[in-house]
C-alpha cells in the first residue's frame, strides 16, 4: 500500500477470498497495470491477467521473485516520493455490492489525510499506543481507519492474521492499548466464560464499527470489563462520518456526533432537512467525501445532491444535541400496506428477549400487502414464534408486527460482519405465495 502511494500510483485492495471469476470483474473494471496475488490463487489469476492484458502479475510466493529478470532484482531501492496533490487519486475501494455489482469509490490523498488526522486526534493516538489489529486490510476499516491512526502517531501495531479469541486475549493482556473491531469480535470474547476485566487492564480504548452493535453487547461488555465501547459510523465513500466521544457519554444505540469538518443532515426524499427526532435519509458533505465512482458517472450523479451532499443510503435520526442514531439501510425499508416500517425498531425489541442472540427483520413479497414483515431469529432457546410475537406486540403498532418468525443457526454476513439481508429476502421470498 505505502509503496504504491510512494510511486504515485493508485491502490486497489481486494478481498483475498475472491474467486478468479470474481477477481475478473474487478480487473476488467479497474484495468490495473500490476496485480499482486496470494500464492494459492496465483495460477488461476495468471489466466485472468492474460485475458485482461494486465502488464505484470506478481505472486507473493518466493518462487515468483526468483523468476523475475536478474537486472530488475539488482536495481537499488529508490526512496524518493512522487509528489501528489490533495486532489490526486490515492486509492479506490470497491463497495461490498450487496445489491448489485460493486462500485469503485475513488479516494484522493486529501480525502484520506483529512479523515486520518481527525480520527487520530479524536481518539487520542500517540507513539506510546499499541494497536491490536485483527481486521482485514482490504477494507476501509482495517486499512485506513486503523492503520492511518497508527501510522500518523508512529505507534506499534500487533497484527493477528484472523480473529481468534485465544490469540486476541493473549495480545490484550500484553501491552495492547487500543483495539478496533466489528461487533462479532466483542460477542465472541463475551462467549468466553472466564474473560473479564483482568485481561484488559492496560487497554484505554475499544472501538467498534462496520456493523451495528446491540445494546445488550454494550451492556455486557461494560459489566465484564469496566469499559464502554466507542461505536462510530462510516462508509467506503466517506471514511468516518461520526463517532461517540472519547470523553463523555458513549450512548449504546447511537454512533455519536459528526466528526470535525463533516456536515451531516437527516433529509426527506427531496433533500429537505428534517427536524430533530424524525427518521430520514442520512446525507453528508465533508473533506473526506470520495471523488465519485470509477467509470460510473451516472451512479455518482444519482447519489449526489446539487448542493454537494452525498446520499449515504442509510436511514437515521438525530437528536437536538446532534447525536446520530442509525435506523437501517434505505434498501432494507419495508413498505407493507402502504406503511413505512423500519426493521431496526423491531430488531431492538426482539434482541432484548431472553434466549435471543440476534435478529434480522426483512420484507418479503405478499399478495395483499405488497411486502410482509418477517423476523429471522438466532438464539439459544429463544421464545417460540407465537410467544415471541406476543412478547413484542404491546410495543408495536399492528402494521409493524411480523407476520412470520423463522429461526436459523446464524445470519449470513459479509467479510466485515454486516448481515446480508438480500440473502435472507431471497431465501424467504416464497413464504406468502398467493
Amino acid at each position: 500500500y505505502l509503496g504504491t502511494l510512494q510511486v504515485g500510483a493508485v491502490y486497489v485492495p481486494l478481498n483475498t477470498a475472491y474467486t478468479a471469476a470474481e477477481v475478473d470483474y474487478f480487473v476488467s473494471n479497474a484495468r490495473p497495470v500490476v496485480l499482486v496475488s496470494d500464492p494459492a490463487s496465483a495460477e488461476a489469476l495468471q489466466e485472468v491477467c492474460r485475458q485482461r492484458s494486465v502488464a505484470s502479475h506478481i505472486s507473493l510466493a518466493s518462487s515468483s521473485w526468483q523468476q523475475m529478470p536478474p537486472a530488475l532484482l539488482e536495481v537499488e531501492p529508490d526512496w524518493s516520493v512522487c509528489q501528489r496533490s490533495s486532489d490526486d487519486l490515492a486509492a479506490f475501494l470497491y463497495t461490498s455490492g450487496t445489491t448489485g455489482r460493486s462500485k469503485g469509490a475513488m479516494l484522493s490523498h486529501g480525502n484520506l489525510l483529512s479523515n486520518a488526522h481527525s480520527l487520530a486526534d479524536l481518539w487520542r493516538f500517540d507513539a506510546d499506543d499499541c494497536l491490536l489489529h485483527a481486521l482485514p486490510i482490504f477494507h476501509i476499516h482495517g486499512l485506513f481507519v486503523a492503520l492511518h491512526c497508527a501510522l500518523l502517531s508512529a505507534c506499534r501495531v500487533q497484527f493477528i492474521p484472523a480473529f481468534e479469541p485465544v490469540a486476541v486475549r493473549r495480545a490484550l493482556a500484553k501491552g495492547t492499548s487500543v483495539m478496533m473491531g466489528v461487533p462479532t469480535f466483542y460477542t465472541r470474547l463475551l462467549e468466553q466464560a472466564d474473560f473479564g476485566s483482568s485481561e484488559v487492564a492496560g487497554v484505554r480504548l475499544f472501538i467498534s464499527g462496520s456493523a451495528p452493535m446491540t445494546q445488550q453487547v454494550h451492556q455486557q461488555w461494560r459489566e465484564r470489563t469496566g469499559h464502554s465501547i466507542l461505536e462510530r459510523y462510516g462508509m467506503t465513500e466517506a471514511g468516518m462520518i461520526a463517532s461517540n466521544p472519547y470523553d463523555g457519554d458513549r450512548m449504546p444505540g447511537t454512533v455519536g456526533f459528526a466528526l470535525p469538518g463533516v456536515e451531516l443532515r437527516i433529509a426527506d426524499a427531496d433533500g429537505n432537512e428534517l427536524p430533530p427526532g424524525e427518521t430520514g435519509s442520512i446525507e453528508i458533505r465533508s473533506p473526506g467525501l470520495f471523488r465519485g465512482y470509477w467509470q460510473m458517472p451516472e451512479k455518482t450523479a444519482e447519489d449526489m445532491r446539487p448542493d454537494g451532499f452525498f446520499i449515504t443510503g442509510d436511514l437515521g435520526s438525530m437528536d437536538a444535541q446532534g447525536r446520530l442514531s442509525i435506523t437501517g439501510r434505505s434498501k432494507d425499508l419495508v413498505i407493507s400496506g402502504g406503511y413505512n416500517i423500519y426493521p431496526k425498531e423491531i430488531e431492538l425489541l426482539i434482541d432484548q428477549l431472553p434466549g435471543v442472540t440476534e435478529s434480522a427483520v426483512i420484507g418479503v413479497p405478499h399478495p395483499d400487502l405488497g411486502e410482509a414483515v418477517v423476523a429471522v431469529v438466532v438464539g439459544k432457546n429463544p421464545p417460540a414464534g407465537q410467544e415471541l410475537l406476543e412478547r413484542i406486540s404491546p410495543e408495536l403498532a399492528r402494521f409493524k408486527q411480523p407476520r412470520k418468525v423463522v429461526f436459523q443457526d446464524s445470519l449470513p454476513r459479509n467479510s466485515m460482519g454486516k448481515v446480508q439481508k438480500n440473502q435472507l429476502r431471497e431465501a424467504y421470498r416464497g413464504l406468502f405465495k398467493a
